[in-house]
């Protein structure tokens, strides 16, 4: 049972990308924050595993996003430098497109190879547009067709979610913040002047609750009809030919190769300890119970992978899957993120981050989304993802 003399200024529930964020900062302002998960974080039930994560500057997702994930480069940084931890590396980021002025969509953006060029060009974000010669010469593994382009940011890269998770947990334990493991969140209410939530080893009660759930989100909070959680799928290639795939010849990277968003994949180097390639397309199957994922990958969706994207593609590669896994996208339809006081109390705030590119952007959020909550200014504007009471 939980220790009756808990208390908060902020529960958050939830200790994932932005909830493992939010939980740090909340600490780091002098805030009593109380962080609870129904897992033990960070884990493989949700959206925040895999062992790497895309990170890149310009996102074609849209011009709001810029902020987050530059100043979300400069937090993993400063993680770093505070711990001896690696969370992050840069390996170059390569987005090849089908032919120039096509409308291939990307995370619920039409023209996404096009937005992500101007967004670079808006930002000043250093970049190469590279001839599909240029590409096979640099990046042997690579195959593009003649009619293709290709943006290569160098400044792009591979996170690695865990570790993040891992290490933004441990400094806001340092900083004070008290987290409660293995504790599911079974509701939450207003109380008076505050919330109270209660879990299975007891009430909780503080000024205010902040619900990161994930793909939990959507059951937890009625008044958010407009996310979906869907299943995917992460693959690990046999290589032929290692060398081709490490860091440094085999840049991260996003292949949009036809004008549907199901006509994609994307990949990293070797920099995960995995004996394989890191590979995997985005689906579009909407579930209805995060608690009951279908977790076997069946060998028909992996020799799909192989078939439909890395064939005439990516060479180096042995056709077999050495391993796959699954995790879970909670999406929004624009692609954007939520951020919502629930319809009963704005004591109690609904954020929804993921959208399936949410977690290079997660460590700014939670700074900002801290700063929002205790009344300060924020570091990076949310006004795109606010919604209105």
């Amino acid at each position: 049972m939980l220790d009756p003399h808990i208390n908060a200024d902020v529960i958050i529930v939830g200790l994932g990308a932005v909830g493992s964020a939010l939980v740090l900062h909340l600490a780091r302002q002098g805030v009593k924050v109380v962080g609870i998960d129904r897992f033990d974080p960070p884990h493989d039930q949700g959206s925040s595993h895999g062992r790497t994560r895309i990170t890149r500057l310009a996102v074609g997702e849209g011009e709001a996003f810029v902020p987050l994930v530059q100043r979300s480069h400069a937090l993993w940084r400063r993680f770093e430098a505070e711990t001896g931890e690696r969370l992050m590396q840069t390996t170059g980021l390569l987005v090849v497109g089908a032919p120039a002025g096509d409308t291939a969509a990307y995370h619920g953006q039409a023209g996404f190879f096009a937005r992500t060029r101007s967004i670079a060009q808006r930002f000043g974000i250093e970049h190469e547009m590279l001839s599909p010669a240029a590409v096979r010469e640099r990046f042997p593994a690579f195959l593009p067709g003649d009619d293709e382009h290709a943006y290569y940011e160098p400044e792009g890269g591979v996170l690695f979610p865990e570790t993040c998770i891992r290490v933004q947990l441990m400094l806001a334990e340092r900083a004070g913040a008290r987290l409660l493991r293995r504790c599911r969140m079974q509701g939450v209410t207003p109380e008076g002047d505050g919330v109270a939530v209660q879990t299975d080893a007891g009430v909780l009660r503080a000024g205010r609750a902040v619900l990161c759930t994930g793909a939990w989100l959507p059951g937890q909070a009625a008044a958010l009809p407009r996310l979906r959680v869907l299943r995917q799928v992460l693959h690990w290639v046999e290589p032929e030919v290692p060398a081709w795939f490490d860091a440094g010849a085999f840049p991260a990277f996003l292949w949009l190769h036809g004008p549907d968003a199901s006509d994609a994949f994307y990949g990293f180097p070797r920099v995960d300890g995995q004996a394989g390639v890191k590979l995997a397309t985005e689906q579009f199957t909407q579930l209805s119970d995060p608690d009951h994922v279908d977790r076997t990958v069946a060998p028909a969706v992996e020799q799909a992978l192989l078939d439909d994207h890395v064939a005439g593609r990516l060479r180096g590669l042995a056709p077999r899957v050495l391993t796959s896994t699954t995790c879970l996208y909670t999406m929004a339809d624009d692609g954007n993120f939520v951020i919502a006081p629930h319809p009963d109390t704005e004591r109690i705030t609904l954020v929804s981050a993921c959208s399936g590119h949410g977690f290079k952007h997660s460590a700014a959020l939670g700074e900002s989304l801290a700063q929002h909550i205790t009344g300060q200014p924020t570091r990076c504007d949310l006004g795109s993802f606010i919604a209105p009471r």
